[in-house]
């Protein structure tokens, strides 16, 4: 159950605007912003924080930044942000045997090393403590620039907020999450959990 319901999109036009872009990004505009809309500021600072984020400046591209996001929220255990970012990861392009496979990244061949040097950063930027270390370092400028890395880390760091969002709100999750949800995740135990 919510800690706290999220609001009609009509509740603040200038959020309401903003949030059209999550209706490419998702099909649909997430509850999390419906409710951090009781505080307008927060939910157009967030959509806007959410944007220069997933803006393409480098080579990461829109699916690997899904990807990345999918890893951290894996990592923390939010059931909603994992069913979000497997979402935008398909409807950004990711392939269909990375969706498949994407709990067995380190190892299956659908993934190059390039994204699982990403991949892995996004895991251990995403532990308690943090696991970023020289190794990781060293792999990731094997593959990346510092843009590149500074896009990858902004992704990781919007889900940390968004991962303590919505595991804490308990936010209730839509119908098309819980589909993609369903069908990349489920086989490896995926359900809503407290996000009903």
């Amino acid at each position: 159950m919510a800690l706290v319901e999220p609001l009609s999109s009509d509740y603040d036009l200038e959020t309401k605007a903003l949030a059209e872009f999550f209706n490419e990004t998702l099909g649909f505009c997430p509850n999390s912003v419906l409710t951090m809309q009781r505080r307008p500021a927060i939910s157009k600072a967030f959509i806007n924080l959410n944007k220069a984020v997933m803006a393409n400046e480098g080579r990461v591209t829109s699916a690997l930044k899904r990807m990345i996001a999918w890893v951290s929220s894996n990592a923390t255990g939010c059931r909603y942000c994992q069913a979000h970012a497997i979402r935008a990861a398909e409807r950004y392009g990711a392939e269909q045997e990375q969706l498949d496979h994407i709990w067995e990244y380190k190892t299956h061949p659908a993934f190059s090393e390039a994204e699982r040097v990403a991949l892995d950063f996004s895991l251990a930027a995403s532990q308690v403590p943090n696991a970023v270390d020289e190794n990781i370092k060293n792999r990731l400028y094997e593959y990346w620039d510092e843009g590149d890395i500074v896009e990858m880390l902004g992704v990781i760091s919007l889900f940390g907020y968004l991962n303590r969002w919505n595991d804490s709100m308990g936010t209730s999750i839509e119908d098309g999450a819980v589909e993609s949800g369903k069908k990349y995740l489920g086989k490896h135990g995926w359900e809503k959990g407290k996000h009903i």
